[in-house]
């Protein structure tokens, strides 16, 4: 059982274009595909977190208050051996291009109802997909459940 001590506290996106597709990314170096997102720095609110991390991993602009708080989950960390993450997760509506940087070697578009035979991240696998396929399986076009 982990304990304090082992915990990475991020936040997350889970990002979907209006075709109801969710956008995973790969950090070079790595093989499990997850949400965009990344550590908070010293003093910064989750919130803050993900706007600054979808710019430096997708060059994309968003609003902090245009985005939903989903929920926070725990899960194994994927790169991390012996530690969890504990996700802050948002809701990011996204109709522009995204452009892998910094650390992101690969993005990709996925169908949640259909999913690519791919190595997913924990958090991503047990918590963040299901989330998305019940939102599309409920027809909810506007907010997650």
């Amino acid at each position: 059982m982990s304990d304090a001590s082992s915990i990475i506290r991020i936040a997350t996106a889970l990002i979907m274009n209006p075709h109801g597709k969710i956008l995973l990314v790969r950090k070079a170096g790595t093989t499990a595909f997850m949400q965009a997102g990344g550590k908070l720095d010293a003093g910064e609110t989750a919130r803050q977190a993900v706007v600054r991390e979808l710019k430096e991993e997708l060059s994309l602009q968003i609003e902090a208050e245009s985005i939903d708080h989903i929920g926070s989950f725990r899960a194994p960390a994927a790169n991390e051996p012996g530690w969890d993450v504990v996700a802050d997760c948002f809701y990011v509506p996204c109709s522009t291009e995204v452009s892998p940087e910094a650390e992101i070697e690969e993005v990709l578009w996925i169908d949640p109802l259909s999913p690519p035979d791919i190595e997913l991240a924990p958090l991503t696998r047990d918590h963040i997909l299901p989330l998305a396929q019940k939102r599309l399986r409920e027809g909810d076009e506007d907010r997650l459940p």
